[in-house]
């Protein structure tokens, strides 16, 4: 296995622990997500389509997945080893990008105005979807500093497992990127024929979830390190292969949803990706064994039967 993806053996308390320090963070990321709640319960009662080119929809989905996005940054920003100045400056302009992706996605939709890519704004809407391009860059920016910061971390690890599933997440958000720059390159998310580079984009980004959390609960299992191990680069290089089958599908132009071969590759490897994490959740769920207990608890375990 890759020297960068290879942990040791995981700390029984954690020093560093996830959120720590990151209130404003935390709040930003709340928010989107109550954000496109409010938004799901607006549609129920006026619909999704806003004449002549507004869709709730897309203002529901961006506004939480971004706000999961922050509160998965907001997890693992304590990780990085920042000083306290820089991890202020990161917070802050995560913060800031976040906000004004809330606000301009959510009033241009609701006003009818395709906040990317207006083909009837005016020159204000024009120049917001502009600044809107500006500001996702920067979040691309970001997200690509925190990469490469993780990948040069040197040992000793604090929590090496993480550490693993955060560094395969960001692979996948690099991908996710990419997808995100040849938008706003096309002016579009569509492709090809039927290409739709909004499901490569979104999928990409999730990885900060379905990659981290499945170390996370690795980190608090009694396993064998080695089973650990193991089920982290399963899940993980599993999900990445599918997003990398996603991509090469997207490019082609074609959509990613039909019964050709790439399509039923990726869903034949996010079954492979479902079975680690499955088993992850197994492995969290099953009770602490009574070789696991410390010894004056054991005893007294004993001494009360």
């Amino acid at each position: 296995m890759l020297k960068f993806m290879k942990f040791n053996r995981i700390e029984k308390e954690p020093s560093v622990k996830l959120f720590e320090g990151e209130r404003w963070l935390i709040i930003t990321g709340i928010f989107g997500v109550i954000l496109s709640l409010s938004i799901a319960f607006l549609i129920l009662f006026q619909g999704h389509i806003k004449l002549p080119e507004g869709n709730m929809k897309d203002a529901f989905s961006f506004n939480a997945a971004l706000g999961i996005f922050i509160l998965s940054i907001a997890a693992i920003l304590p990780l990085t080893r920042f000083s306290d100045r820089k991890r202020k400056v990161v917070r802050w302009f995560f913060i800031v990008a976040s906000i004004y992706g809330y606000v301009i996605e959510t009033v241009q939709n609701f006003r009818g105005i395709n906040p990317r890519f207006s083909r009837i704004g005016t020159e204000i809407d024009m120049i917001a979807g502009i600044l809107f391009g500006i500001i996702s860059l920067v979040l691309v920016i970001l997200a690509i500093i925190l990469m490469i910061h993780f990948f040069r971390i040197k040992p000793p690890y604090e929590r090496p497992l993480l550490l693993v599933g955060i560094r395969y997440a960001f692979l996948s958000v690099f991908v996710a990127n990419v997808a995100g720059i040849w938008m706003i390159l096309l002016q579009d998310r569509l492709t090809g024929d039927a290409g739709n580079l909004i499901v490569l984009h979104g999928l990409g980004f999730h990885a900060l979830q379905t990659v981290t959390l499945p170390a996370w609960f690795l980190e608090n299992t009694q396993i064998k390190d080695q089973i650990k191990n193991r089920l982290i680069h399963l899940g993980s290089i599993a999900w990445l292969l599918m997003i990398l089958l996603i991509g090469i599908q997207t490019g082609f132009g074609r959509p990613v949803f039909e019964l050709t071969i790439l399509p039923i590759m990726a869903s034949v490897i996010l079954l492979i990706w479902l079975g680690a994490v499955i088993s992850t959740f197994v492995f969290f769920m099953k009770p602490k064994s009574a070789n696991n207990i410390p010894i004056d608890q054991a005893t007294v375990t004993q001494q009360n039967r």
